[in-house]
């Protein structure tokens, strides 16, 4: 008997000929032996060592910073996969990028009988993250060049938080799927601190919508000295289907960054995108060289 699925919200909207899939094709749980786990004041962490998979010890890889949507602490390892860090420790990816820490805290949540979430990212996690941060960085490496912040949904809205509280922290930012986007004021000075900022989210996302919540903001966000607009019309499964994900409600359009997982390639590796031809490890290793690493 055919599943009854909900019909997405934009269905009458898909190209003709698309299709419409419903699950991601990358491995779940493949790499996650390669991420060790750790805790310190009271949260956890998971992270990767390039240096323990082949790669010298070195005091300028960079180190990259997955924050979780929410309701991912709750799922335990399978966090690793949902913040999208998964695939980054992938032999493919880390040489790509010439190696690279990962590193993914893990907010303190919690879910009551109605299964309502709590502890999810807000400000009141800034200053213990950025602690942690810099926990991890002395204890569990030689040094780092620069830091990334990379955030998935409400972890795309704590990216901009904590880069508003601690302008002078990060390199660069890579915030997928929100609205949140910071004031004038606040986008000016991490341009004139020469901060990247990779903007992503997709025009059908279900949760925040475009036109009225993010298009009036990409012409200042296209005007800072460093930056890149990624606001593709679809979000794609790697069998070239645009994705639908349903808990209840549709977010297929919404979880970019499922595809920023699949380095934005399908599955046969031809690119997703024409402006990212090289997915984003391309993107992120021209960045990295721009910047003398």
């Amino acid at each position: 008997m055919k599943e009854e699925r909900p019909i997405p919200p934009w269905i009458n909207e898909i190209p003709d000929g698309a299709k419409v899939t419903y699950d991601p094709t990358y491995p779940t749980g493949r790499y996650f032996d390669r991420f060790n786990k750790g805790n310190h004041s009271g949260m956890k962490y998971y992270f990767y060592d390039p240096t323990e998979h082949g790669y010298p010890k070195r005091e300028d890889y960079p180190l990259m910073i997955f924050l979780h949507g929410t309701g991912n602490a709750l799922v335990g390892d399978l966090c690793i996969n949902y913040t999208g860090a998964e695939m980054y420790a992938s032999d493919e990816y880390q040489k790509d990028i010439g190696g690279a820490y990962i590193f993914v805290p893990v907010a303190n949540e919690v879910q009551d009988n109605d299964g309502n979430t709590t502890g999810f990212w807000d400000e009141d996690y800034a200053e213990p993250v950025v602690d942690l941060i810099d926990y991890f960085i002395k204890n569990h490496t030689n040094g780092v060049k620069e830091k990334i912040l990379l955030g998935n949904s409400s972890g795309a809205r704590f990216t901009f938080t904590l880069a508003k509280k601690y302008p002078e922290k990060f390199d660069i930012l890579v915030p997928v799927g929100t609205s949140d986007i910071p004031d004038d004021e606040i986008l000016d000075k991490l341009s004139d601190l020469g901060v990247t900022l990779f903007y992503a989210i997709c025009k059908h996302d279900e949760v925040f919508p475009y036109d009225t919540q993010v298009a009036p903001r990409i012409d200042k966000i296209k005007g800072m000295k460093n930056s890149f607009v990624f606001t593709p019309d679809w979000t794609y499964n790697g069998d070239k289907g645009i994705a639908s994900i349903n808990f209840g409600f549709e977010i297929g359009q919404h979880c970019l960054m499922n595809g920023v997982q699949m380095n934005l390639k399908f599955d046969d590796g031809t690119p997703m995108y024409e402006c990212l031809p090289r997915g984003f490890t391309g993107w992120l290793s021209d960045e990295l060289k721009r910047r003398g690493n």
